[in-house]
């Protein structure tokens, strides 16, 4: 932009010299040189302050690199370079046969683990049937032992004889003692089989959660064996053949997703002009793909960050001195208002963008002469 308004002022003087028929002599070239420095010197610091201009100017977007979240063969790549993509669309399948055993086996699990339950159920009931049992013989046993010891403490009371030995009394107790313990013994039998159908989580038996749980693992899967894009877009390059094998892995892609949901026209501008850019302000676009024509556009955002001022966690302290050296510029959103629709304007084409911040409008117009002839340079292609 320099070299051009420079350019221009040298022409004007030249055309004046010989028009006008100025003599050329040492305070002629000297006034017109000063007042070249004065008016180009004026109007650059007006026109780069109030209307920034900047040729660092992209239509940015964002990729996805696709990689599989299972290993396996791959067996389909329905897509073609540059297909347009809809969010859902195949990318490419996987050999689903093995994700499908895994998913048949943990059905089966889960079956099992139901028929267990209902086999504690049962056991449950014959645990406390057997608790009824027992405790039923221990009654009788103990009744039986209570008679045989009072009849004898009673005959031993009166002088009489014992009806019964001693010896069968002892008889008559360790058969109560005996029966005690199988009804403590069916009492912890049925509370050990209480226990483990009781065993539970949200309401559903651990067992029986957990043949759920990996048989839903199992059947995502299954479900990932197929890979779908995630939004609209396109495959630029498609390497991915059958027959290759991908492997979680996020470093190793399968293949590099372009999303054309989330484009955006960027352009960076120096730190000096930060003041002099706000939304909502009048933009001018000239793209190196359509030459001699402007577009014209409007400042959406002013980026909040400038990425030479970020820092990561590492072994080292941030040195800004090192920063100093590349201080960065802000980044503008700027939304472009009149570009034609089916425009080949590729994403990552370049431009030249000019702000004008309504002050010192007079001096807008050299701008947009300026823009204009960096537009027109743009047929000349080297």
């Amino acid at each position: 932009m320099t070299t051009l308004l420079i350019l221009t002022y040298v022409a004007l003087c030249i055309g004046a010299f010989k028009l006008l028929r100025i003599a050329a002599n040492e305070w002629t070239l000297t006034t017109a040189g000063l007042g070249g420095v004065a008016i180009v010197g004026g109007v650059l610091a007006l026109i780069n302050y109030n209307h920034p201009f900047t040729d660092e100017a992209r239509i940015v977007f964002s990729t996805t690199p696709m990689t599989s979240a299972v290993q396996g063969r791959v067996i389909e790549v329905p897509v073609e370079a540059n297909m347009p993509l809809k969010t859902g669309d195949v990318l490419f399948r996987l050999d689903p046969r093995p994700f499908q055993y895994a998913v048949d086996h943990r059905r089966a699990a889960l079956a099992e683990a139901e028929q267990g339950v209902r086999e504690m159920k049962a056991g449950l009931d014959a645990a406390s049937a057997a608790v009824t049992e027992a405790a039923a013989a221990r009654d009788r046993s103990k009744q039986a032992y209570e008679r045989y010891r009072d009849g004898n403490a009673t005959a031993r009371q009166t002088g009489r004889a014992s009806p019964f030995t001693e010896l069968d009394e002892q008889n008559r107790r360790g058969e109560y003692l005996v029966a005690e313990a199988a009804l403590t013994v069916a009492q912890a039998q049925a509370e050990r089989a209480r226990l483990a159908l009781a065993s539970q989580i949200n309401g559903e038996n651990t067992s029986v959660a957990t043949a759920e749980a990996a048989l839903r693992k199992a059947e995502f899967e299954l479900e990932q064996a197929t890979v779908r894009a995630p939004t609209n877009g396109f495959v630029t390059q498609v390497a991915l053949q059958p027959g290759m094998v991908t492997v979680p892995f996020p470093f190793m892609p399968a293949m590099v997703y372009v999303n054309t949901d989330r484009q955006f026209f960027v352009a960076a501008f120096p730190q000096a002009v930060l003041q002099r850019l706000s939304p909502q302000d009048k933009a001018e676009i000239a793209f190196d793909a359509f030459p001699g024509r402007i577009f014209q556009g409007v400042v959406e955002r002013v980026l909040d960050t400038i990425p030479q001022g970020q820092f990561q966690p590492g072994g080292g302290l941030l040195s800004v001195e090192d920063r100093a050296r590349t201080p960065g510029r802000a980044q503008v959103i700027i939304k472009v208002l009149d570009l034609p629709r089916g425009a080949n304007l590729p994403a990552g084409a370049i431009g030249q963008v000019a702000v004008y911040s309504g002050r010192f409008e007079h001096v807008a117009i050299i701008r947009q002469i300026l823009l204009r002839m960096k537009s027109w340079l743009n047929y000349l292609v080297f």
